[in-house]
């Protein structure tokens, strides 16, 4: 009975002392619509000051049913989750030290050595790929962005790359989960940057270097670096970090030009021709840019925006003619290009991504609804509170 007794009380103790060293987060949504899958960011160094970790601890989040719920430590020392709060409403969360998790992965990206050094990235919604140097020898340089269409939340990178290698199915081809139907070519594709020096835009080549930073579950980031690109006779260093949040139809892009001199730079969404419409907004000081497709009798209907949270000095539709290093023909492109300056030392950071018919967004106005409350949450950030 003693021994008994004795365990209650340690039991109890245990619960007490685990109690006052958790921490209460409260996720307020200050904004009419829903945000259930923006990231939450909490800096280690604030958190370490008030839980310290134990050798092989790590911090656990559960919400208000004691679920434990999936985080991630980014590169940049930042504790991320998804903030689960309804439009005006608040989520409450605790987190306090335990024993690492293993969470399923919703984000995922890799160097794709197997496929000419592809880089190719994802979500649980959408998916990108970018080329490498050893792709410019078969099909000329291209470092335009490269549109997947994903209908499925699971991660398809290594199944489809696997699958079209071995011959057993392109991915070019709709099978159930999306497909590759995007058309890049010597072009920006869908959202890449460019300067945009004497009314004409100076295209590098593919990337020669790559740099994984970190790889879910919940965030995927790597830098891509390029050979130096040459503007009027002068040459200076590019490169680019992307990162690609759980949830979001966007990429991050941070570009970085290692020149001297402010020069003016475009970031880019290839144009088609046939029955398309592009569409610009301004809120406050941010600018978006939408593209709607002409509609495709294989993919149906693609809407690929870009948010530009310092905004944008102009826009324009750009058109050029070049030969093909490969094939010889002549070609033309156009572009709708959002254009602002690059200071020295200060890289360009920008959202580029976008909305399928097959996948969450039937129509246009669906996908332009998405972007404005993108742009609305990077306005009227979460309110986070912590306290015992």
């Amino acid at each position: 009975m003693k021994k008994t007794v004795f365990l209650v009380c340690t039991v109890a103790i245990l619960t007490a002392c685990m109690q006052e060293k958790a921490l209460r987060v409260t996720v307020e949504n200050p904004s009419n619509f829903d945000r259930l899958t923006e990231m939450v960011e909490l800096p280690l160094s604030m958190l370490n000051a008030k839980i310290a970790l134990s050798e092989g601890q790590v911090y656990v989040l559960r919400n208000d049913r004691r679920e434990v719920i999936p985080t991630q430590v980014t590169c940049e020392e930042k504790l991320i989750f998804q903030a689960g709060a309804k439009a005006k409403k608040t989520a409450v969360y605790t987190l306090s030290a335990g024993a690492s998790q293993t969470f399923v992965p919703k984000t995922y990206g890799r160097f794709i050595s197997e496929r000419k050094d592809d880089f190719a990235w994802e979500n649980d919604r959408v998916a990108f790929r970018i080329y490498g140097a050893a792709l410019v020898d078969v099909d000329g340089p291209s470092n335009g962005l490269d549109l997947w269409y994903k209908r499925t939340d699971k991660l398809i990178i290594d199944k489809w790359y696997g699958d079209d290698l071995a011959g057993v199915r392109s991915y070019h081809e709709d099978h159930g989960e999306g497909m590759d139907d995007y058309k890049v070519g010597r072009t920006l594709g869908g959202g890449m940057m460019a300067p945009y020096v004497g009314n004409r835009l100076w295209l590098n080549e593919n990337f020669v270097g790559q740099e994984p930073l970190e790889n879910g579950p919940l965030r995927t980031t790597f830098r891509l670096t390029y050979k130096a690109v040459e503007v009027n006779g002068k040459t200076f260093g590019e490169s680019r970090v992307f990162s690609l949040d759980a949830g979001s139809q966007l990429t991050k892009v941070t570009q970085v030009y290692a020149t001297k001199d402010a020069i003016p730079v475009a970031a880019g969404i290839v144009k088609r021709d046939g029955d398309d419409a592009i569409f610009k907004d301004v809120t406050g000081a941010m600018a978006s840019l939408v593209y709607a497709e002409p509609e495709s009798e294989t993919a149906g209907k693609v809407y690929v925006g870009m948010i530009f949270p310092s905004g944008l000095e102009k826009t324009l539709v750009d058109t050029y003619t070049l030969t093909h290093a490969i094939t010889g023909r002549e070609e033309t492109h156009s572009h709708i290009l959002g254009v602002t300056t690059c200071q020295p030392d200060m890289p360009v950071t920008y959202y580029t991504g976008f909305g399928w018919s097959k996948s969450g967004f039937p129509t246009v106005d669906d996908f332009k609804s998405y972007m404005a409350h993108f742009v609305a949450g990077l306005q009227e950030p979460l309110i986070i509170k912590i306290g015992r």
